[in-house]
């Protein structure tokens, strides 16, 4: 993969340089700041970007901003944004352009390279990453005219750990179910959100664009 990686601490910037060439990637581009970001995304359209929230010059979320921007402009560009904190608008603003190859993850809970490799591959491959705390946070939320109200509270489930981007044989390890289980709960679901007929990543993305729109609508409302 042609990777770009933003973060403004030099150290942990390299760090993750030398991690995914150790891995065989490339990185094309290794910026420090929200324009060098947009720049770099713009010029090389990498298979995926790496991006730290907080950049200069205002340190406040340059880095997520940088990247919006650059999939206004190429629609669906992967993007996997690292945090020190789960912030519920960030991963709103991420997905309301309706395309995947969105990952949110929280610094301090990448424990392993292949962990955090796992996580950009499935950004890449168009998919979703996001973070076991963002998803149990959006669960905790109160919801008020939800459209995902029919589903029973094994759906949820299912749907949650969809969100992180667990396939359906990793969904069963870990609700402790077969294979075979965890496929009719995520056929129930495409039938319940109306997911027509397409490619089955096509419809888990648009499932947890769907969860999510739901959480974030409630929690604004």
């Amino acid at each position: 993969m042609r990777i770009v990686v933003a973060e403004d601490l030099f150290l942990l910037r390299n760090g993750m340089v030398h991690l995914v060439e150790a891995y065989g990637h490339t990185v094309v581009a290794a910026v420090d700041s929200g324009p060098a970001t947009l720049e770099a995304l713009l010029e090389h359209r990498p298979d995926v970007a790496i991006v730290d929230v907080r950049l200069p010059p205002s340190f406040s979320d340059e880095g997520l901003q940088a990247a919006l921007a650059a999939r206004r402009q190429i629609p669906g560009l992967p993007v996997l944004i690292l945090s020190q904190h789960v912030e519920q608008l960030y991963a709103r603003e991420l997905l309301a352009d309706g395309h995947g190859g969105i990952g949110y993850q929280l610094k301090d809970r990448v424990l392993d390279a292949e962990q955090f490799l796992d996580a950009v591959s499935r950004v890449a491959n168009g998919g979703t990453a996001l973070d076991p705390t963002v998803v149990s946070k959006l669960l905790a939320r109160p919801t008020r005219a939800d459209p995902l109200a029919s589903l029973t509270k094994r759906e949820r489930q299912v749907l949650g750990l969809m969100a992180e981007g667990l396939s359906n044989a990793a969904i069963a390890g870990r609700l402790f179910l077969s294979e075979g289980a965890i496929s009719k709960y995520t056929t129930a679901i495409f039938a319940k959100l109306e997911l027509g007929t397409d490619d089955d990543t096509n419809r888990r993305v648009r499932a947890v664009l769907a969860y999510l729109d739901a959480e974030n609508t409630a929690d604004g409302s």
